[in-house]
This record gives structure tokens, sequence and C-alpha cells, in this order.
């Protein structure tokens, strides 16, 4: 059963419609993300559920009710900002307590839940430091540990790692994962980031201009896009016109065959991973190798096709040929897709 649904939700700020139409749902203890451009509606959406705003059509129901009018408070919802918004005058432990005080917890109660959420965030014996005695990624651990502590229903995350460097982001990008999945958390958060969306998150709800344009599995946005934005907004660059006409498309750079595809005008995907060095699969291509990168365990070689220029990926172990040198490769069929334009 889906703990949080979202149903229709429309949300304007005088002209501009900031939410329009938004309709996803959330399983208890998945992790969802929101993935989008800035402006494209995200922090609006988190304040609708969290209580801050109204929606002006549609709903958000938690357990099958609706939220309409409920207050902040009484949501059981906790919301992690980009900043941390720690408290500077209290150490660790005031600041992960704070918000079981508010709900007149015990002081035994409280120094075990805090103990508690310490070792679940890789911080035990923490308690006792000061905010600024802390590094970036500890800081953010502890932010975590303090919306954890309550025991939220709903954890709702704003750019978690935003405000981090790339070290600090990529180290911790695991880390988060396995803390929320340890302790069951139903979470929703917000990013423009492609790769934290796919490393952290069960289901992706991709949007644009207040719109979710496409929702699922990072698996199923990466390898099927359904729009020439999606695929362009996840890093997916080879996108060409193309015209079909009795199953072949037909592009600047080659013919692929496609016997599913509606005759017409299109925009054609070529996937970074569909060219075979040693020529096999359904169409070729043919130019010559422009830049070759290396990226650790692949290695990008882009390649000028006519005017066209189009970037590969290949296992960086493989026999790869040089800058200058003229390739003939084999384009395989499910690495040819069509998209929408919308």
């Amino acid at each position: 059963m889906s703990r949080l649904s979202i149903q229709n939700a429309t949300k304007t700020f005088g002209s501009t419609t900031a939410l329009d139409g938004i309709s996803f749902d959330v399983k208890a203890g998945q992790i969802a993300a929101v993935l989008g451009p800035s402006g494209c509606g995200k922090s609006t959406l988190l304040s609708v559920i969290a209580g801050l705003e109204s929606l002006d059509h549609g709903t958000i129901r938690w357990d099958g009710k609706d939220l309409a009018g409920a207050p902040i408070h009484q949501r059981g919802f906790g919301l992690m900002f980009q900043n941390y918004a720690l408290f500077p005058h209290m150490n660790i432990f005031e600041n992960i307590g704070f918000g079981l005080r508010m709900q007149k917890m015990s002081q035994d109660d409280i120094r075990r839940r805090v103990a508690e959420t310490l070792e679940l965030v890789g911080l035990p014996g923490f308690g006792g430091r000061q905010v600024d005695q802390l590094s970036g990624g500890e800081q953010q651990r502890v932010a975590l540990a303090r919306s954890l502590a309550p025991g939220p229903r709903l954890l709702m995350l704003d750019e978690p790692l935003g405000s981090l460097d790339r070290t600090l982001r990529e180290g911790l990008l695991d880390d988060l994962g396995s803390i929320l999945r340890q302790a069951g958390q139903t979470t929703l958060f917000v990013t423009h980031d492609q790769e934290e969306a796919f490393s952290l998150a069960d289901q992706v709800v991709v949007m644009r201009a207040g719109k979710a344009v496409q929702s699922g599995a990072p698996g199923e946005i990466y390898l099927r896009p359904n729009s020439v934005f999606v695929a362009e907004f996840v890093g997916l660059t080879n996108i060409l016109p193309g015209k079909v006409q009795a199953g072949i498309i037909h592009t600047a750079v080659g013919d692929f065959p496609l016997p599913d595809a509606s005759d017409g005008e299109v925009s054609v995907l070529l996937r970074p991973d569909a060219a075979r060095l040693d020529g096999t699969g359904g169409s070729r291509i043919s130019g010559q190798v422009e830049a070759v990168t290396f990226r650790g365990g692949y290695t990008r070689i882009t390649l000028l096709a006519g005017q066209t220029r189009l970037d590969f990926s290949f296992p960086s172990r493989a026999d790869l040929p040089e800058v200058g040198a003229k390739v003939d490769w084999g384009i395989v069929r499910d690495g040819v897709q069509v998209l929408e334009t919308v």
C-alpha cells in the first residue's frame, strides 16, 4: 500500500503555475526522488506536502487520509534543509534532542534516542561536540540524525548533498542510502543532480515546468527516457533528427532499422553504449575519432560522423582506436530509441 499519494496536485502563485497536475505515490519504506532543474516546482512540492502551502486543486493523502487542512505539527513529517540549519549555540546532543524535547520525551528516553541515531549515522560518542568542530560531512550526518530522531512518518530532504563538495558528496551517497534503508524510513527528496537521484532512490519522478514528465525506477528512467527533455537531463547527448519510412529511421549519420516506429519526423537517441568496435549490430556508423577521454572504468570516444559529433563509451580495457583514426562501428538495435519532443 502507498503511504504517500499525490493526485493532480496543482499550485499557482499569481500567474505562475508552480505545480501542474502532479501525481505519484510513495510506498512504505521507499526512497523516492523528485528530479528536475531549478524552478521546475520541486521545492513547492515539498512545501505543500509539509503543509507550509496549500494546494489549489488535487489531494495529498497519507495512508489514504486526505491531509487538506491538517496543521504542520499533526502531519508527523520531517524536513531536512540543504544548509542543515543546525543550532550553533547547542552541542550535537542538544541539536538532535531538540525535536524530542518538543515531543515532551523524558530525559532518559532522549538520551537513549540520541545515542541510537548517532550510532545509526556513524557518529557514536559525538554528542558533546560543538557544531563548529565538525566537518561538512559530519554536519550533514548530524542534521540527518536530528531529522530521524523524532521518528517521522515521512522524511523530506531538500537537496540533501547540495552544499557538499564533490568528494564529500560521492563518499556520502552510499552511506545516506544505507542509513535510510536500515531505518526503514519512507523518504522523499528533491534534487537537480541525476547521479544523486539514481544512486539513492528506488523511484525517480522527473519534473519539468511544474509537471511530472516521467516516473519509474532509476534504471527505467536512464535506459528508456520517454522524451528529449528527460534524455538530455540525465546526460544522454546523442540526439539527432530523423525520418521514419517503412520501419527504417534515416538520419545524417546512417540508417537504423526500427520496425515498430511510426512513419514521420522523429528525434532519435543513440545510447552511449550502442556502438560495437567489431562492427556487429543491426546497422553501422562511420567517422573519425575526434577525442579519447579516459574516465576510469570506461573511456569516452567522441566520433565525428560527417558534421555530427557523437559520444560513445567503451570499457577502458578494450583495444580502443586513437585520435584521428577512421572507424566503422556497429550499432546494436536496442541502442537506438525514438523520443518524444515534448
